[in-house]
């Protein structure tokens, strides 16, 4: 008969603990709104600003404004597309949008180990946006980050810290 326990637990010895090499230092309360504040004047230029402007040359060289809605809208989805493979391709690399990036913050585990896409983009984004339903949300949300701990809510759903990098 076999000695070994068929029922026994698994003797591998598992390293799921992340240990950084570097103490992580939390960014500032005003660095994450400022961050926050140019991301969105990034996306709306990104975005907003090629509408505008082929709407504006439109009208101005006598063309139609169903012309150049759809020239704007052809070029908004454009500045989308372009946007949205930055915010995604530096958040999945150091979890850093356009404007982290030039702040020099990014967005980790609270353990220190690195967010995955993933987490940053479901929890921290879809769940945080559904959530927001709720009337006044975006203030409690907000509210959270004067605890000592400088987390949001949407940080404290997606276990997550902003650093400076």
């Amino acid at each position: 008969m076999d000695s070994q326990n068929p029922y026994a637990p698994p003797a591998a010895q598992v390293d799921d603990i992340y240990e950084p090499t570097v103490t992580l230092e939390l960014a500032g309360r005003g660095l994450r709104l400022g961050a926050y504040i140019v991301d969105q004047l990034i996306s709306g230029a990104m975005i907003g600003g090629p509408y505008v402007v082929a709407v504006l040359i439109a009208v101005g060289s006598g063309a139609d404004a169903v012309t150049g809605a759809i020239a704007g809208g052809v070029l908004s989805l454009a500045g989308f597309v372009v946007w949205a493979w930055l915010t995604i391709r530096g958040v999945a690399e150091n979890g850093q949008s356009i404007a982290k990036k030039m702040l020099a913050i990014r967005v980790v585990r609270s353990d220190g180990s690195p967010a995955t896409l993933g987490r940053i983009f479901w929890l921290r984004n879809v769940v945080n946006t559904l959530i927001s339903i709720v009337p006044f949300y975006f203030l409690i949300d907000f509210l959270f980050i004067f605890a000592e701990d400088r987390q949001c809510l949407h940080d404290k759903i997606a276990d997550t810290i902003v650093v400076k990098a």
